[in-house]
């Protein structure tokens, strides 16, 4: 097999795809691994000399180690869903390669750290959450963090909408059902509470959106990681938000209230299908409408103090349609960090082993200076910083 710089493994779905080609635009070679070949033709054929795929299923962890070993890439782009992220940890250390991922629920983010001794001792990188949020917004946090002594509240999320105000799937409709769904964690003063994301609806304005209803949501590790990284500045709050626009939101609740969100097998002409399984495939047919753009604002308001006087910051990251991207929506927002990151450890800029989310390990600077040759502009209290 050819060597390779970096293996992206969940290559088939959109955040691979992007991922992909965006490190090809940086001038690396990568080797796309999944399940589906069908789905990256295209990019095989357009970048044939840069790239090739090779099947993977992360539920073989001895076949995945060895095509991480025979690429020769010393870096693995994790774009699977989030629930195989353990799992993709675990073959990554047998592979002896670093390895990011773009995010995971808490009780995995919490495995994952505990990996940190192991990955130390193997001189290995990990780092969890990579996208958007989490991903751009951690940092966004670690830029801020210096300007307090102590900090009391952190709200995150992320507001989006389009100029064709039909359905299109966003990111990941697994995940997307898992916010509607799942019980929201959060912190209030000190404690861990959860609410149902519904029962948690409030109307918000955010610059390049507008108006939208957004809600609590669970399956982010932000609530938990947030809290490792601003402990000492005694941070009280924490809340991560969701914002969809009326016309997806409608879709995403009619999906939920017809079943089709759910995990629990339906017996079909003798086979047992997973609902979400075939939501997911059967939305693979959509396309995208003419013409069709997205923006969207990733944001972290943190509220504290320094020097004894009260302080509040909005970090913003304004994500608009990029030229050539169009088919991503505004999903650059989530792979293209992912790429970036992984350059970074390419580019020996983070050289720390460990298990890290991107807040304790990824410089602000040369961060959000890729974020910004890719039209992706960093905000704080409404001055744009890159």
């Amino acid at each position: 097999m050819k060597k390779y710089d970096f293996c992206v493994v969940g290559a088939t779905g959109k955040q691979g795809k992007i991922a992909t080609v965006d490190l090809i635009k940086s001038g690396h070679t990568v080797l796309m691994c999944g399940r589906d070949r069908s789905q990256v033709e295209q990019i095989l054929n357009k970048y044939r000399k840069k790239t090739n795929f090779e099947f993977i299923d992360l539920r073989d962890i001895n076949k995945s180690v060895n095509v991480i070993k025979k690429s020769g890439a010393k870096i693995v782009v994790n774009c699977a869903e989030g629930d195989w992220n353990l799992n993709c940890l675990k073959v990554c250390i047998k592979a002896k390669v670093h390895s990011i991922d773009l995010g995971s629920d808490v009780p995995m983010t919490r495995d994952q750290f505990a990996l940190d001794k192991t990955l130390k001792k193997e001189k290995l990188i990990h780092i969890t959450g990579c996208g958007s949020v989490p991903g751009i917004g951690n940092v966004m946090l670690r830029h801020a963090n210096e300007k307090f002594d102590a900090i009391n509240t952190i709200e995150v999320g992320f507001a989006w909408d389009s100029n064709i105000k039909k359905f299109v799937v966003p990111f990941s409709i697994k995940s997307v059902m898992k916010e509607f769904t799942r019980d929201a964690p959060y912190l209030k003063d000190h404690k861990i509470k959860k609410i149902k994301p519904m029962d948690s609806l409030v109307h918000c304005y955010h610059t390049s959106v507008g108006e939208q209803n957004e809600f609590k949501v669970g399956n982010h590790a932000e609530t938990y990681t947030f809290h490792k990284f601003a402990e000492k500045k005694k941070i009280k709050n924490i809340s991560f938000y969701a914002g969809f626009p009326e016309h997806s939101m409608k879709i995403i609740l009619a999906i939920i209230e017809l079943g089709l969100a759910s995990k629990k097998p339906v017996k079909f002409k003798g086979k047992e299908i997973i609902p979400t399984d075939f939501l997911t495939e059967v939305l693979k047919r959509i396309g995208i409408p003419k013409g069709y753009t997205e923006v969207e604002n990733l944001w972290v308001f943190i509220k504290g103090k320094y020097k004894g006087k009260a302080r509040s910051i909005m970090m913003e990251c304004i994500v608009p349609p990029l030229k050539g991207w169009e088919w991503t929506g505004s999903d650059i927002d989530t792979g293209m960090p992912a790429s970036i990151i992984a350059q970074m450890i390419f580019n020996n800029l983070i050289n720390e082993p460990g298990s890290y989310s991107p807040e304790f390990i990824v410089s602000p600077k040369e961060f959000f200076q890729e974020l910004a040759k890719r039209k992706m502009s960093v905000y704080e209290n409404g001055r744009k910083i890159n």
